[in-house]
This record gives C-alpha cells, structure tokens and sequence, in this order.
C-alpha cells in the first residue's frame, strides 16, 4: 500500500502545489493589471505562468522523485529526463520574462510617442532583439541539455582544443548566414529600413512588412510577399519612400494634340484635385514639358500624404481631365491618321 500512496503523494502534491502557484500568480497580475492600467507589463507577464508551472513542477519532482520509491532502476534516467525537462522550461521562461519587458516597454513608448517613423524603427529594432534573445535561449539551452550527458563532458577537452580550426571552417561555411545576420542587426539599429517603410527594390514597390536576422518581407501593392535576404539591403541601393517622411509628390503625363488648351487646363485642375479627398492640398503644376511633331507633352504636378493616396490623385487627375478635354474640348485629344491603304 505504501508503494502505491508514496509516489501518488509526491506527484500529486508536486501537481497541485503547481496549479496553486499558477492560480496565486495569475490573481495577483490580474489585479496589478486592472489597478495600473497604463503598464501593460502586469498583463504580459500574465503569459509567463506556462513556463513558469512547468519550471516549478519539474523542480519540486526533481527534488522529491527518490522519495516516491517507484521504478527505482530506471532512477537514474528519469532524474535526467526531468533536468533536461528544467533546462527547456526556464529558458522558455526567461524568454517569455524578456519579451514581456522590452513588449511593455515598446507598447508604453508608441502610446506616447508623435513621430511614426520613430515608433516603426523601435518596432523593427524590438522585434529583431525579442528574436535575438530567443536565440540565445534555445542556443544556450541545448547547450546545457548537452553537457548533462557524460560523453559530451568527456570529449569536451578535445573539442576545446579543436575550436579553432572548426570556428574557421564553421565562419567560412556560414558566410553567407553569418553576413545575413549582421546586416539584419546593421538593418535595425542603423535606421536603414523600418518595418512599414514603403521601398521600391528591383523595380517593385511594397511595403515592408517583417525584418529577420536573415530576411526581410515586403508586401507588394497586388498582395504578393517578396522575400529578400536582408544582406541586399546593406549592398545594393533601394528607394525608400518613407525616409524623411511619407509625403510624396508625383506626376501625370498627358500626350495631346497641339490645339489643346493648356491655360483652360491649368484652371480646371485645381477643381479636380479639390473634389479627389486623397490630395493633401500641399502643391500643384500645370506644364507643356516637350513638344513633338504630332502633340504636345502636359505635365501635372500633384502631392499626397503617401505613396498610396498619390496613385490615387494621379489616377483621378488623368481620368478627370481626359473625360473634361473629351467633353469640352474633343479637339484637343490627339488625332491619328489612318493607315495607308496598300495599292
């Protein structure tokens, strides 16, 4: 009988010592969280009692197994298994810590911050540390997990005198990663792209949309995903549309017939810009920029707020002032000649 109360005992114990203490915290950064409401940290943390369970359940049976007198021959390996269960669960749990902290402190700088472009490179800065720090923890991890194995602590001499050549071999096999890497952290605190900046790579526009430690999205205007290494961004040049801000200027190009009548368009632009809600009333212009043969060249000059409010106006001006000329002024649009019949 006594084989079977003192391992339910331990076990069990250890499970609801567990559930109360996950209760406990859950109630007490519950309350924190209602009475500061402007520290979103209480409510963050609140994620961290998974690990935190587990890193207690496992303690208290690593600390209380012998005593259970249950599969005494196989003792050995399950206080093993429990230590690589520890290791696991606390670098979850401290990867949790760190990434509720640097979360409220980002969340309660953007609540007061005035500059976006400001909050989006915090935004790309904070996320490349959260998966930084998660790298480091699995690294660190596993690394732990392997020294509890007797073999790996044997061999570790020779592996210590070998670190050089395989270092040189690893840093020439992972070049390309290792580079990857350090452009993605040059990427992030280099304020050289941000996490919703709108860029043109390659002759396609998008905005970006995820940075990594190697790679970086950018989420074109049609929906489609460009995956990228972020190395391209630190070699070769890109536009950048958002640097210094996103308002933007753009232009339409209109080919008429030489009757058109330019002053009468210069008057009616400023109409259709007025009734288009996505011109930031910032600019306008109105221009014969070249002349050919057959037409004349028109230039309109508009501004908008961003990248995507400016393919609106433009796209509002050339259909409004093609319907006015069309209307009012047929004779301004250009004139094709037929083709010559063949004798």
């Amino acid at each position: 009988m006594e084989n079977v109360l003192r391992p339910l005992i331990v076990i069990g114990g250890s499970v609801l010592l567990t559930l109360a203490v996950g209760w406990l915290a859950g109630l007490l950064l519950r309350r924190a969280a209602t009475r500061h409401s402007e520290t979103p940290l209480w409510g963050l943390l609140r994620n961290c009692r998974p690990p935190l369970q587990l890193v207690l359940l496992t303690a208290l049976l690593l600390g209380t197994y012998r005593q259970a007198r249950v599969l005494e021959e196989q003792r050995a390996g399950i206080g093993h298994f429990l230590t690589l269960v520890l290791i696991g669960a606390t670098a979850w749990l401290v990867d949790r810590i760190v990434v509720a902290v640097v979360e409220s402190t980002y969340t309660r700088y953007a609540a007061g911050a005035t500059d976006e472009a400001r909050v989006r490179r915090v935004r790309t800065q904070v996320t490349l540390i959260q998966r930084v720090v998660t790298a480091i923890a699995v690294v660190v991890a596993i690394a732990a997990m392997l020294l509890t194995f007797p073999p790996m602590r044997t061999i570790g001499a020779s592996v210590l005198a070998s670190a050089g050549v395989l270092g040189i071999v690893a840093g020439i096999a992972a070049q390309s990663t290792l580079g990857n890497l350090f452009a993605g952290l040059q990427i992030a605190f280099g304020d050289m792209v941000r996490i919703g900046d709108v860029v043109v790579v390659d002759g396609e526009w998008g905005t970006v949309e995820e940075i990594t430690l190697t790679f970086l999205t950018v989420r074109t205007w049609d929906e489609r995903r460009i995956t990228m290494p972020v190395s391209y961004f630190t070699s070769k040049p890109f536009e950048n549309w958002s640097r210094g801000g996103v308002q933007m200027t753009g232009t339409v190009f209109c080919h008429l017939d030489h009757a058109a009548p330019v002053e009468l368009m210069r008057e009616h632009l400023p109409d259709i810009l007025r009734e288009c809600p996505a011109w930031d009333g910032r600019d306008w212009s109105l221009a014969v920029t070249d002349a050919t043969p057959s037409t004349l060249v028109i230039r309109a000059v508009v501004t908008a707020k961003d990248p995507d409010d400016l393919w609106t106006v433009r796209c509002t001006v050339r259909e409004r002032m093609l319907a006015w000329l069309t209307e009012h002024h047929p004779d301004a649009l250009p004139h094709l000649a037929p083709p010559a019949g063949r004798g």
